[in-house]
């Protein structure tokens, strides 16, 4: 494997091409984390591609580095990479205008009127409704008569049931089945189609567009009935995300119906994605390794006894915070960061023409040996200081929520969020993963996703 100080101290030559004109692509379809893996281990820690037939042929490089990662997303350097790779234009052309999608001085007047939504003391002031529905949805489970449970499933509608509450207000129980059904069907058209060789349209009528524009188009219908719930005076004076985003409007800002459908559905399927793999993947976890578990359960009862978890308390359980960092380094959210050059650069001492797609890769950033010791132990002491094997001190050893100027908006709302639903959950529950590894299989949409169901054993305690 070739070393990052043998990349950057190396002449400035064009890195060899990996692999044929359409191997990429099929692999990335098939299972994209495999393959960029078996690409990282086979070629090192910068693989270059080159996809499709000569003439339509475009570059991709994958980068296996927390360095590659500071070149792509610091603000110093981010300036030279666009969001305007295949996923970004996929994404957009599904899924409709938002932040996520957003750039230059547009992003900048999104994350304006939407930063004040996410800061420390509004995510606190969310925090009661956020355990208000963990604590209804754990009630609802009924271990005792159907104690195996798929951990996918359940953390998904316990994620989506918070964020609609919480940011728009409104009851989730009409929206989880339809995000349930469509969402997948989306993601799949996106990264099937970002990663074919030639791109049609989408307004042919492929088999797999119209699957997909009919998910889609589902979703559009979930969104607007979130925002028509609100309408005729009802969001005057509310702080949540629909009441900031009606206000917006409500001052003579242009703000579409289209883009604010947009902004609904980029934070329903964000909000709720990227907690809920964390938190299905912890509890994998501690469902393998009871002694953490119990050392999170004394910790929760020893802070919130038998009140309710809240802000405050959620800010003083470094045990149950440290599990899940750990879960999100072995388990990463988004397993990849997209961008496209938009000017020639260099990527770990490599000449990076314009128009190159480079794509950094947190899933083998964060298993790699060289920035973690025994990077596929599961040791949440690795970020609560107190075991053998320190978090690294780089910047982008553990991204989970990207970094840089564009790094995750909610980072401290899903944090929060998941340190609660551990709290609740754990207190009174125990859990016993069904799995006999701690490294499950997995695939990737737009964000990770579980190839076979997370099955575990859920047992009510005292």
């Amino acid at each position: 494997m070739t070393s990052v100080t043998e990349a950057r101290t190396a002449p400035r030559d064009p890195l060899p091409v990996v692999g044929g004109r359409f191997a990429p692509a099929l692999g990335f379809r098939r299972n994209a984390v495999a393959y960029a893996a078996a690409m990282w281990r086979a070629h090192g820690d910068i693989v270059r591609h080159v996809i499709g037939p000569p003439g339509m042929d475009r570059e991709m490089w994958l980068v296996h580095h927390p360095d590659g990662a500071t070149r792509l997303l610091s603000a110093s350097t981010s300036h030279a990479y666009a969001k305007r790779d295949q996923v970004h234009d996929e994404i957009s052309t599904w899924l409709g205008p938002g932040l996520l999608t957003a750039e230059g001085e547009e992003w900048t007047r999104q994350r304006r009127y939407l930063q004040p939504v996410f800061t420390r003391a509004a995510v606190a002031g969310y925090a009661d409704l956020m355990v208000d529905e963990i604590e209804d949805v754990v009630a609802e489970w009924d271990v005792s008569h159907a104690p195996t449970v798929d951990l996918s499933v359940l953390m998904q509608r316990l994620t989506l049931r918070v964020v609609v509450r919480t940011l728009f207000g409104d009851s989730a129980e009409g929206v989880v089945t339809h995000v349930r059904s469509s969402f997948p069907t989306v993601s799949d058209t996106i990264i099937r189609r970002a990663f074919v060789p030639v791109r049609l349209p989408a307004w042919v009528p492929t088999a797999r567009a119209r699957r997909g524009r009919a998910a889609a188009a589902d979703l559009f219908a979930v969104c607007d009935a979130i925002v028509e719930s609100r309408r005729g005076g009802r969001t005057a004076g509310r702080t949540d995300l629909l009441g900031r985003l009606e206000a917006v409007r409500d001052s003579g800002e242009h703000l579409t119906d289209d883009e604010l459908r947009g902004q609904v559905l980029t934070f329903l399927l964000a909000g709720h994605e990227t907690t809920s793999i964390a938190l299905t993947f912890a509890l994998h976890l501690l469902g393998r390794h009871q002694d953490v578990q119990d050392r999170v359960r004394d910790e929760v009862r020893g802070v919130v006894g038998d009140g309710r978890p809240t802000a405050a308390s959620a800010a003083h359980l470094p045990e149950t915070t440290a599990v899940l960092k750990e879960a999100m380094r072995l388990y990463p959210s988004a397993p990849f960061i997209g961008r496209m050059a938009a000017v020639d650069d260099e990527m770990l001492g490599h000449p990076v023409a314009a128009g190159t797609t480079v794509v950094v890769v947190p899933w083998t950033i964060h298993r790699h040996p060289g920035v973690w010791a025994d990077p596929l132990v599961f040791d949440p002491s690795r970020f609560s200081g107190t075991g053998a094997r320190p978090e690294p001190a780089h910047r982008y050893a553990w991204m989970p929520f990207g970094g840089g100027p564009r790094g995750c908006i909610g980072q401290h709302f899903s944090m929060v969020e998941a340190v609660l639903a551990l709290a609740v959950l754990l207190r009174d529950h125990r859990v016993t993963a069904l799995a006999g590894t701690d490294h499950l299989p997995v695939t990737s949409l737009i964000t990770l996703a579980p190839v076979d169901p997370v099955l575990a054993r859920l047992e009510r305690i005292g």
